[in-house]
């Protein structure tokens, strides 16, 4: 059998194990069929997991190619990855609000709801300011169907790990490089881990052809507003 043949195997082998999953309610149709029409138009390759050090050595091409930054990623410390928690990000220090944003511009168009400088009002739970870090996300082109209709006033209750705003626009980027598309195309990111000055939880994703940060008040709440959990 060809190796062709052999990847398609293994797809049908997987739809079947995930088909099961949604109809015991575990996984969220539109996030399986998303991820599935991704795989069949070869953005997502079916592929043995890279080690630890092979995703390190991935985010510091990474930063090299789109920052043009020299980083060395060996004394990380590194959260415990949870199940299902797959995709690494790594926030090299100094990306902050608005110089993630302006980088964003420039990968491709891109609007924000302020004219101000995101530094000046945007706070997060997470920082790099003071050097990388890392955390884990679910490996998924839209935001976790398991925190829709969830508020960040609900997910906070929860005392859960959300996203951050500068986490939710490094994972653009880096999806970005990888698959010349974008996230959230029907979904939105909620960003519970941040704040602005007023209080309200910025969110982001992509629509009308362009990648689009807005706010929500804490408290609001809807299907396709979601944030992503991470592990931290």
């Amino acid at each position: 059998m060809s190796s062709g043949n052999n990847i398609f195997e293994t797809l049908f082998k997987q739809q079947a194990t995930v088909n099961k999953l949604v109809l015991d309610g575990k996984r969220d149709p539109e996030e399986v069929s998303q991820t599935f029409q991704a795989i069949i138009a070869g953005k997502r390759l079916v592929e043995a997991t890279p080690t630890l050090q092979e995703m390190l050595a991935d985010w510091a091409n990474f930063y090299k190619e789109v920052y043009g930054l020299e980083l060395d990623f060996s004394g990380i410390t590194i959260p415990d990855r949870k199940p299902g928690f797959d995709r690494l990000l790594v926030i090299a220090q100094g990306m902050t609000p608005q110089r993630l944003f302006d980088k964003c511009k420039e990968l491709f168009p891109s609007v924000k709801y302020t004219d101000r400088n995101l530094d000046e009002i945007i706070e997060s739970d997470r920082t790099s300011k003071d050097g990388h870090y890392a955390i884990w996300i679910r490996d998924r082109v839209e935001a976790d169907g398991e925190n829709k209709n969830l508020s960040a006033d609900d997910l906070k209750k929860r005392g859960s790990a959300e996203i951050t705003f500068e986490e939710r626009m490094l994972y653009e980027q880096k999806f970005f490089k990888e698959t010349s598309d974008h996230p959230d195309k029907v979904s939105w990111t909620l960003c519970p881990g941040s704040r602005n000055s007023g209080g309200d939880v910025p969110y982001a994703g992509w629509s009308d052809s362009k990648f689009e940060v807005d706010w929500c008040y804490a408290d609001d709440r809807n299907d396709d507003l979601r944030s992503r959990s991470v592990v931290s």
